[in-house]
């Protein structure tokens, strides 16, 4: 029973058991949800996991439903609980990369501990412990609401989670993503550039009119590469490391007898907690400047995903790290990661968020495998945290 910290003593006990959880997790990754603005020639969209999600969900209590994120491109969203407590979001991505390479995507196999298949771990592991904390709260409620953002497009714009946000509100937040039992606290952020060098055409013959793009993108580039090495490199952040920055793509010229007339250059740059892409926008035509090519480059910012933090004593970190604490015996480690999630758009939106995922490998690659065991102690991390959560804050109004 709970005690007046409003520690459950049976905590865990109202979960579907680890059998269900596995089976859950083999029918996610049984039907496909490759995300078609990356992958047009799969094209399975999020809409038939989003009605599976929602069937799944219905048939244990819960109160499930879609909402278009785009057209055709649904979030699987789902409430439970009610009174006078706090809401807690559990997000998990309905999509996945493609599957080239891959002999069987979509054939779930267990080998020991891991289930392989593609989106096991990137994140349909993440995706199971949500549903299983959401039919555990049905099936023994407390004060506070569970509500869950199983969500469109994380691999591409994050347009399920823009569209829950838009709809939605909570007082609190954890991203399942595979953290391996850690808890992540920050992320870095990411800018895409595109630069444009213009030139002069002319015949590949005539030194004396010609100017070529590319030679002055070079130059560019040149000066791009020291300001990564020389500058960025040496911008830190305790949890996420370094700020960094890539040229990804360059694209120029017309033909081999035509000095060329334009070249085009993407960038990727990873941003630091803090860092903006007005400060990265400078920053680029500073270079541009310094390489002697401003008078004929552009800088055009194409995308912006914010990074994101939580302060370590935030009462939701508070809530997953003694959850995380009990369910393991012993403290885990508390980290920030590299790569970008869907819990900097949460953080945005005034929610404080936290990420905490299952253990597996092989994103985005062709041999991709999750921990089964470790979804079933998320789900168990979750469920404890959840409800600690909202009974220690029972006077947060909905």
């Amino acid at each position: 029973m709970r005690d007046t910290r409003g520690v459950d003593r049976n905590l865990g006990m109202a979960l579907p058991s680890a059998a269900e959880i596995r089976e859950l997790l083999a029918q996610l990754v049984r039907v496909p949800s490759v995300n078609p603005a990356l992958f047009p020639d799969e094209a399975h969209g999020e809409a038939a996991i989003a009605a599976f999600a929602c069937e799944w969900l219905r048939a244990r209590g819960v109160r499930a439903w879609t909402e278009d994120a785009a057209p055709g491109r649904p979030n699987a969203v789902a409430e439970i609980g009610g009174g006078p407590g706090p809401t807690v979001i559990l997000c998990a991505h309905l999509d996945t990369v493609g599957t080239a390479g891959m002999s069987a995507p979509f054939e779930p196999r267990v080998d020991g501990d891991r289930l392989y298949g593609r989106g096991s771990n990137d994140m349909k592991g993440g995706v199971a412990a949500c549903m299983a904390v959401a039919a555990a709260a049905a099936r023994d409620p407390f004060d506070g609401r569970v509500l869950l953002a199983l969500v469109a497009d994380e691999e591409y714009a994050s347009l399920g989670a823009k569209a829950f946000v838009a709809r939605h509100r909570g007082d609190a937040c954890i991203l399942t993503e595979p953290s391996e039992g850690r808890l992540v606290l920050a992320h870095k952020g990411f800018v895409w550039a595109r630069l444009v060098t213009r030139g002069r055409a002319a015949h590949g013959s005539r030194w004396d009119l010609g100017e070529s793009a590319i030679a002055r993108m070079g130059r560019v580039i040149a000066a791009l590469d020291r300001f990564d090495q020389e500058v960025l490199r040496r911008r830190h952040h305790p949890l996420v490391g370094p700020a960094s920055m890539h040229c990804a793509l360059v694209r120029g010229g017309v033909g081999l007898s035509t000095y060329a007339p334009e070249c085009r250059l993407d960038i990727e740059r990873r941003t630091l907690p803090g860092e903006t892409s007005e400060q990265v926008a400078a920053e680029l035509e500073q270079v541009v400047r310094e390489a002697g090519e401003h008078e004929h480059t552009t800088v055009e910012i194409t995308l912006t995903q914010e990074p994101m933090t939580c302060a370590a004593d935030a009462p939701i970190a508070r809530a997953v790290r003694e959850a995380a604490r009990a369910e393991h015996g012993a403290p885990v480690p508390e980290i920030g990661v590299a790569y970008w999630m869907d819990a900097a758009i949460f953080s945005a939106a005034g929610i404080p968020t936290v990420d905490y995922g299952p253990t597996g490998a092989g994103d985005h690659e062709t041999v991709e495998w999750v921990s089964l065991e470790s979804v079933v102690k998320t789900a168990r991390v979750l469920d404890r945290a959840v409800r600690d959560f909202c009974a220690a804050h029972r006077a947060v109004p909905r």
